[in-house]
C-alpha cells in the first residue's frame, strides 16, 4: 500500500528503534563504527533489522545515519558504498515483512565546505538511484538545506515520501538555541515535506508533554524519543527505560496526535515490541494533561541603555576588565568614577583572551544591584553549553541585567588547553538566536548587542556576519577601535550596510609600547603608523594628553557613523576614560 494511503487508515506507523546504540552493545562493538558494520559486518547488520521487525514495527531506517559526516569530510566512495550496502541489507529485510524504509539522513556537518543542502541532495540522489523511495532526515538541530532537499526530491522523485525531525531538549530548543516550534511550523509549511517531528535528546516524557505545547497542523506529526536519559557506566552509554514504560509513552504520544512513531537511542526490539502492543488500543492510555500555571504578572523592568538609544540619544559604554582576584573594591571604585564622569552603561568582558577573570554576569549584577549601574556584560560561546547558558541568562534576568553583548569569544592559549577545554556548542550567530528564542518567555527581553571588527582584513565577510546577527535578533554592535582610515571606511560602510545601533570602539593609546604591542599581538586591533609615531619618546603624562587629545578626535570623526561611543579602558586608567568622556560631552 501507498504509505500515504495508509497513514489515512488511522493506523499509526510504527518506526524501528535505535541502530547505534543497539550494535554498540553487542559483543565486541563498543568502538566500532555503527555505519561502517554495513560493509565490515553485514549480517549483523541484516539481523538488528530483523529484530526489529519481528519485534513489530512496519518501517525500518537504513544504517546511514552518519554518512553526512563522510561527505563533509571529502570521503564520498565510503559514503556511496555504506548507502548502497544499507540500503540492499534493509530492503531484504523489509520486503519479507512487507514494511517500509526508509533513507536515514543525520545532520550535515555546517564547518565543511559542501553546504548542508548539497550534503542532503547527494545522498538523496544516491538513495533514489538504490530503489529507496521514503526519507527520513533526523536528530536537526536547524532547518539550514532541507528546503533545498525538500524541492530537489519532489524534482526528481514526485512520489517520494520526506519526514524531516528536529532534535529538541526537553525545554523545547535545539542545540543550535532554535524553538523547536519555530522550526516545526516553518518546515510543515513547505509543500514538499510530507511529514514533521522531533526525536532523540527527549525522553519520551518530555516528548509528550512539549507536543501537547504545539498547535496541530494538517500534516502528519512524526515522535520519536529517547529510551528515557542515559547514564554512563565504565565507558558505556547505557539507558535504562523500561520497554513497557516506553510502550505506554508512545500510545500516549499517539493520542495526543502523532500518526508516526518510533524510537531513538536506546531503544531495543522490547521497546518496539511493547510500543506496537500499546498501539494495539492507543484508546486505552491515559494521556495526562499539562497543567498551566497561572503566576502573578510582573512588569517589565526598566533598559535604560535601550531605552535612550532607541529614542536617539547617544550613549556612551566604557569596558572596565574585571579583577583577576577577589578583590574588588579598586573595580568597584573605576565603576563609579565612570558613571559618575557620564557613562551610560559599563561593560564588562568574559574573560578576555581565553585567561580566567572574576565573572562577568556576576559583576554585572552587583553593579545593578549595589551602584545601580547599567551593565553590558560580555558572554562568550567558549566556556559554556546550552543548559548553563540558559540557566545564567535566566539569572541575569532576575537580577535587572538586561542587556548582553556576545561574542564567539577568544580560544583557550595553546599552553592550557590540555587542562583547560573549549565548550563552543555555539557561535554568536547561533546564540544570538537562542537568547532571541528565550527572550519570548521573559518578561523583559534581552537586548542583544554583537562585535564587530572594522579592522578586519576581509570586512565583506564581517558585514555579512553582522547582517545574519541582525537576522538572529542582535539589534546593535560594538566596533573594535577605529585608529585608521581603513577603518573608518569600513565604519561607513557598516552604517550603510546595517539596520541596528552601532557604538563606535575608541581606544585610548597610551604609550609608543603599547601601540606596537596592540598592533602585533592583539587580534581585531589596528593603529596606523601616523599614530603610532606620534608616541615616540612621550612621557607618560604627554602620552595621557595626545591619548585624550586623538580619542576626542576619533569621537568627532565616527560621530556621523554611530549612535554612540565604545570607550575601552587600558591598564585600568579610569581617570584618563573621565577625561575622554569630559571633552566629548
Amino acid at each position: 500500500m501507498d504509505i500515504r494511503s495508509d497513514l489515512k487508515q488511522g493506523r499509526p506507523l510504527l518506526f524501528d528503534g535505535a541502530m547505534g546504540t543497539y550494535f554498540a552493545a553487542l559483543p565486541g562493538r563498543a568502538e566500532e563504527r555503527c555505519e561502517r558494520a554495513c560493509l565490515d559486518h553485514p549480517e549483523e547488520v541484516r539481523a538488528i533489522h530483523r529484530a526489529y521487525l519481528e519485534a513489530g514495527c512496519r518501517a525500518v531506517k537504513t544504517n546511514t545515519f552518519s554518512v553526512s559526516a563522510d561527505l563533509a569530510q571529502g570521503d564520498e566512495p565510503l559514503a556511496k558504498d555504506i548507502i548502497s550496502a544499507a540500503c540492499r541489507l534493509a530492503r531484504e529485510e523489509a520486503t519479507v515483512f512487507e514494511a517500509y524504509v526508509f533513507a536515514d539522513l543525520g545532520p550535515a556537518p555546517e564547518d565543511s565546505t559542501l553546504s548542508p543542502a548539497d550534503n542532503y541532495c547527494r545522498q538523496a540522489d544516491w538513495f533514489l538511484d538504490c530503489g529507496v523511495r521514503h526519507f527520513l532526515v533526523e536528530t536537526l538541530p536547524s532547518d539550514d538545506g532541507i528546503p533545498e532537499l525538500a524541492r530537489h526530491l519532489k524534482a526528481r522523485c514526485p512520489e517520494a515520501y520526506l519526514i524531516v525531525s528536529f532534535a529538541v531538549a526537553p525545554g523545547g530548543v535545539t542545540r543550535y538555541g532554535i524553538s523547536g516550534d519555530e522550526l516545526y511550523h516553518r518546515t510543515a509549511a513547505l509543500p514538499e515535506v510530507d511529514a514533521v517531528g522531533f526525536n532523540c535528546v527527549s525522553g519520551p516524557h518530555h516528548l509528550l508533554e512539549y507536543i501537547q505545547t504545539l498547535s496541530p497542523l494538517e500534516k502528519p506529526l512524526s515522535v520519536m524519543p529517547n529510551a528515557g536519559y542515559p547514564t554512563v557506566l565504565g565507558r558505556r552509554t547505557v539507558y535504562h527505560g523500561a520497554p513497557e514504560y516506553f510502550g505506554q509513552k508512545l500510545a500516549q504520544i499517539v493520542q495526543t496526535g502523532a500518526s508516526i512513531v518510533g524510537g531513538c537511542c536506546g531503544t531495543t526490539p522490547a521497546h518496539i515490541a511493547q510500543a506496537a502492543k500499546a498501539l494495539e488500543n492507543p484508546a486505552s492510555q491515559a494521556v495526562p494533561s499539562v497543567s498551566v500555571k497561572t503566576e502573578e504578572h510582573r512588569p517589565p523592568s526598566v533598559n535604560t541603555l535601550a531605552e535612550k538609544l532607541n529614542s536617539g540619544k547617544r550613549v556612551i559604554a566604557v569596558e572596565l576588565d574585571p579583577p583577576v582576584d577577589d578583590n574588588i573594591t579598586p573595580f568597584l571604585e573605576g565603576v563609579r568614577v565612570l558613571r559618575d564622569a557620564g557613562a551610560d552603561a559599563i561593560t564588562i568582558a568574559d574573560c578576555p583572551i581565553g585567561r580566567p577573570r572574576a565573572d562577568s554576569s556576576l559583576l554585572a549584577c552587583k553593579l545593578r544591584r549595589e551602584l545601580g549601574v547599567e551593565p553590558l556584560p560580555h558572554m562568550t560561546c567558549r566556556d559554556r553549553n546550552l543548559n548553563a547558558t540558559k540557566a545564567l541568562l535566566l539569572g541575569l534576568s532576575m537580577e535587572g541585567v538586561h542587556n548582553v553583548l556576545l561574542v564567539t569569544g577568544d580560544p583557550i592559549p595553546t599552553e592550557d588547553r590540555d587542562e583547560v577545554k573549549s565548550v563552543f556548542n555555539f557561535n554568536s550567530r547561533k546564540l544570538a538566536r537562542y537568547v532571541s528564542s528565550l527572550n519570548e518567555q521573559l518578561t523583559t527581553p534581552f537586548q542583544i548587542f554583537g562585535a564587530l571588527n572594522v579592522n578586519a582584513k576581509n570586512f565583506d565577510m564581517q558585514l555579512k556576519m553582522a547582517l545574519e546577527k541582525e537576522e538572529n535578533g542582535v539589534a546593535g554592535f560594538l566596533t573594535q577601535p577605529v585608529l585608521s582610515q581603513e577603518a573608518l571606511d569600513n565604519l561607513k560602510r557598516a552604517r550603510e550596510t546595517l539596520n541596528g545601533k552601532i557604538l563606535g570602539g575608541i581606544f585610548p593609546i597610551v604609550s609608543y609600547r603599547n601601540a606596537c604591542f596592540l598592533n602585533n599581538e592583539i587580534a581585531g586591533m589596528r593603529v596606523c603608523d601616523e599614530i603610532i609615531q606620534l608616541y615616540k619618546d612621550k612621557e607618560r603624562e604627554e602620552a595621557e594628553a595626545l591619548a585624550a587629545a586623538i580619542s576626542a578626535r576619533v569621537a568627532r570623526e565616527i560621530a556621523p557613523y554611530t549612535d554612540g561611543l565604545y570607550i575601552m579602558t587600558p591598564f585600568r586608567r579610569v581617570a584618563l576614560v573621565s577625561r575622554i568622556i569630559q571633552k566629548i560631552q
